[in-house]
């Protein structure tokens, strides 16, 4: 099953004790956010794309004239690049996880606008290499934005971890 790590995440700030909630952050796009492997117990968890309303209003019109600038210039065949994601992540993570060269991982994937951004722990730097490789094959992906460290340590993560 397919879940969200944002809605455990948005789970997460709204625990008692947490922000007000007008300050809330939830996945308000709907990016797709989720773990392929889970190898690696103590890799550390990134935060995922969780918004304030604030936030939302601030980047909404430049998400927006982003997606609609690649069906625009005809790179895209749909009329909005974000459309793309919430198909794509799932090819992304069933081809990772059958590649069978993965499996001693533990990696999460966001789609935003075609873009990939993988997060979490390799075993090495090949290995991470070869994922954002991989990740390119899948079709409809434009590019792979890789934030993969070598190992577990907590402070040599690249991405903003989960609270």
């Amino acid at each position: 099953m397919l879940v969200p790590m944002a809605t455990i995440a948005q789970a997460q700030v709204q625990a008692p004790g947490g922000p007000s909630l007008g300050s809330a952050r939830t996945n308000a796009f709907n990016d797709p956010f989720v773990q392929v492997t889970s190898a690696m117990a103590a890799c550390p968890v990134p935060e995922g794309p969780l918004y304030t309303e604030t936030e939302v209003r601030d980047v909404a019109h430049v998400r927006a004239q982003h997606g609609g600038s690649c069906y625009r210039v005809g790179r895209c065949r749909l009329p909005n690049s974000y459309l793309y994601d919430a198909e794509i992540i799932p090819r992304v993570r069933l081809y990772l996880r059958e590649d069978g060269r993965f499996g001693d991982t533990s990696v999460w994937v966001l789609g935003e606008r075609r873009l990939v951004t993988l997060m979490g722990c390799v075993q090495s730097a090949e290995q991470a290499l070869a994922m954002e490789q991989a990740v390119q094959l899948v079709d409809d992906v434009m590019g792979v934005v890789n934030l993969l460290q070598v190992g577990t340590a907590r402070d040599a993560a690249r991405y903003p971890l989960a609270k």
